[in-house]
């Protein structure tokens, strides 16, 4: 009996040993990506959220200045304009970016798993767009939507539309839904490969029930597919939040770092830019402003 116990035992502990080993070498694995993470988020967010509080000129603020750089931010001219304006923007961008995103992709998904002609190569060209060059996809828009000769006006005016052409990046009322529209038809690809595996995934055996008890298309995709891909949706939305609040490459190549025309394209990324580094919108800003405005964007 004793030996049946010590055989038991022993067998014991070579699984857990063996377990050990596997959370080595599984922290083995994690180890560059800990590292790659900790040097270049983890520390320069850490290292900004110190700098806040600072003030001075130059690249390292030397003078301890308390939360005095975050009460000018939220209570003093012209401070306060920028930033709310910035984070006004930023909601704007957020929302219009996640409608045609979630819209867009939930209906470019329910096409594409359709069973029809040609469904592969469709399913692999909507992904095109994402594997652009953020820089590349704005110079070309810029192009698409310029005010003399933008392909854009000359198909408006091709179809008796005169009255809708205008400057669009020029115009403060069209200026970020023009940007927002390109960063949607930009990342398009990303939800629309969430909602195709998450719709893929749902058991055929529904479909055919719902067919059969006479479901038609709406139905189906309102009591069936959006139900149950509702947690995809949540991720979509996270990920589009924290991209568009941490943005800045696409207003940068479409409006450039001044939020062009008349701050209506800013964000909190081209705010932040300006204060830090940009010899613009000084006179008060610097690194200590600009590590303020970058603490805050962490913070939301």
């Amino acid at each position: 009996m004793y030996a049946v116990k010590s055989k038991e035992r022993f067998k014991i502990d070579i699984y857990l040993k063996k377990k050990k080993k596997k959370r080595y070498y599984i922290l083995i694995f994690l180890l560059p990506a800990i590292i790659i993470y900790t040097c270049f988020m983890a520390l320069p967010l850490f290292n900004s959220m110190i700098m806040s509080f600072f003030t001075g000129e130059g690249l390292i603020p030397n003078q301890f200045c308390g939360f005095e750089n975050y009460v000018k931010l939220f209570t003093k001219i012209p401070y306060k304009e920028r930033f709310f304006n910035a984070l006004f923007n930023n909601v704007k961008f957020f929302l219009m970016v996640l409608t045609i995103q979630n819209l867009g992709g939930l209906f470019i998904s329910i096409l594409v798993t359709r069973k029809f002609r040609g469904n592969t190569f469709f399913r692999r060209i909507t992904y095109l767009p994402t594997t652009l060059s953020v820089l590349v996809a704005g110079f070309l828009f810029c192009l698409i939507l310029n005010p003399v000769w933008g392909l854009f006006d000359q198909i408006l005016a091709a179809i008796g539309l005169e009255s809708w052409i205008r400057p669009w990046l020029g115009d403060p009322a069209t200026a970020l839904p023009a940007i927002s529209f390109v960063t949607g038809w930009q990342y398009l690809g990303i939800p629309i490969l969430f909602f195709t595996a998450a719709i893929d995934g749902i058991d055929g055996s529904i479909f055919e029930a719902a067919k059969i008890d006479g479901a038609g298309t709406w139905q189906t995709v309102k009591y069936i597919i959006i139900p149950l891909i509702t947690p995809v949706i949540g991720i979509i939305t996270i990920l589009t939040f924290v991209g568009n609040f941490t943005g800045f490459d696409i207003i940068y190549a479409m409006a450039g770092s001044t939020g062009a025309p008349g701050y209506a394209t800013d964000i909190f990324g081209t705010l932040f830019y300006r204060a830090a580094f940009a010899a613009k919108d000084r006179g008060g800003w610097g690194i200590g402003m600009g590590a303020t405005v970058a603490s805050i964007t962490f913070i939301i």
